[in-house]
């Protein structure tokens, strides 16, 4: 098949599911086109054979108040179209890829192209929930030929809030436990605990939605009980809010923040716990790969996370807001070698078994072929 990936390009699970999605399906023989504004963080370590990256470049004229992003992108993808004969345009985020996809087959003329919208979360809870958006998120998810949902939660919160009563199909979010998995790396662990700290990690987009005070306050907890550091990975628009805050909370020497990191699994490798504090999580990613590296993980109780972590098993969830909690169970951990490593074994096991990247890869392939029959 020759398939067509629209995403964004950041370290949201979006953006990694998709790019990580186009690498699978290059590795089955199929061709792979991403297309997105910049290059996604997961390629930058070099594009496999069988990928192409299509920038999409947005001209600012002083007529417009903003750039016209969706029909920049929409006349990429027909440029991509035009080139290369895509069958399938895969798009992750129904506003504004959706749309886009839209226009580029009406602008050919109803070229017979399937369009596939995958919903991550914030494209349907958030962004869709606002009024400004709701009737075109709606109709974005009424003209796609195909939908699936990272988590049988979100799919669920689609068909109540929108009415969409459509099939959904539920592919969960996938990791490569080739990758990701645990390896000794105590140069790492040298660098950032010097003194044999014990190591909390998170990571995300640093969007208000992760609640990223939580994080530091429940680390200010941990670190008045024992030793420790965390590191903060990834970057976003709360990132340096986060920076002033952990200044403020006499924080700064104990917390490190790492904009870019090519190789996640390195962090994961020198990391006892991931916390996730999350207002809300549709599927929880970053919890995935902290499992599959035997990380336990301790997180807020929402959205599609139960989906992934076992409460009490592969890590602990607790009820939102409850920092004290949050902080209670991780120093439960980290005081019990015993129970962290049953608790990582088991998110290891969950990981391999429940969410291989080959598993969903074949589900992804197979509902292509289904929506192309149709």
């Amino acid at each position: 098949m020759n398939i067509g990936i629209v995403c964004y390009p950041t370290y949201g699970g979006s953006g990694v599911v998709a790019t990580e999605l186009g690498q699978l399906m290059a590795e089955r023989g199929h061709t792979v086109h991403i297309i997105s504004y910049h290059l996604p963080v997961r390629l930058q370590s070099g594009l496999r054979r069988g990928i192409t990256f299509h920038p999409v470049e947005v001209v600012s004229y002083p007529l417009f108040k903003f750039p016209p992003y969706t029909l920049a992108l929409a006349a990429k993808i027909i440029e991509v179209i035009q080139k290369y004969g895509l069958e399938i345009i895969h798009v992750h985020y129904t506003v504004p890829h959706t749309m886009a996809a839209y226009l580029a087959l009406k602008a050919l003329g109803d070229y017979p192209a399937k369009i596939i919208t995958t919903l991550h979360g914030t494209d349907v809870n958030l962004v869709g929930m606002d009024s400004s958006y709701r009737s075109i998120t709606r109709f974005g998810l009424e003209i796609s030929h195909g939908v699936t949902a990272v988590s049988r939660y979100l799919a669920e919160i689609t068909r109540q809030e929108f009415q969409f009563f459509q099939p959904i199909r539920v592919i969960h979010n996938f990791v490569n436990p080739n990758i990701f998995m645990k390896t000794e790396n105590q140069v790492g662990r040298k660098k950032y605990a010097p003194c044999g700290e014990r190591i909390i990690t998170h990571i995300s987009n640093f969007r208000m939605i992760k609640r990223i005070p939580d994080v530091l306050e429940a680390f200010q907890l941990i670190q008045q009980q024992m030793p420790a550091v965390l590191l903060m990975v990834g970057d976003g628009p709360q990132a340096p809010t986060a920076q002033k805050l952990a200044c403020e909370m006499g924080l700064a020497s104990r917390v490190h923040f790492l904009k870019f990191v090519n190789s996640v699994q390195k962090i994961l490798n020198i990391t006892d716990i991931l916390l996730l504090p999350s207002e809300n999580e549709s599927f929880g990613l970053a919890a995935l790969e902290a499992m599959s590296c035997q990380v336990p993980v301790v997180a807020y109780r929402v959205g599609g996370l139960p989906e992934v972590v076992e409460d009490g098993r592969s890590g602990f969830l607790v009820d939102k807001g409850d920092i004290e909690a949050m902080a209670r169970f991780a120093l439960l951990i980290l005081e019990n070698e015993k129970l962290g490593h049953k608790l990582g074994e088991r998110g290891r096991f969950l990981a391999m078994s429940r969410f291989s990247a080959q598993s969903k890869a074949a589900e992804y392939e197979q509902y292509y072929q289904q929506v192309m029959q149709e």
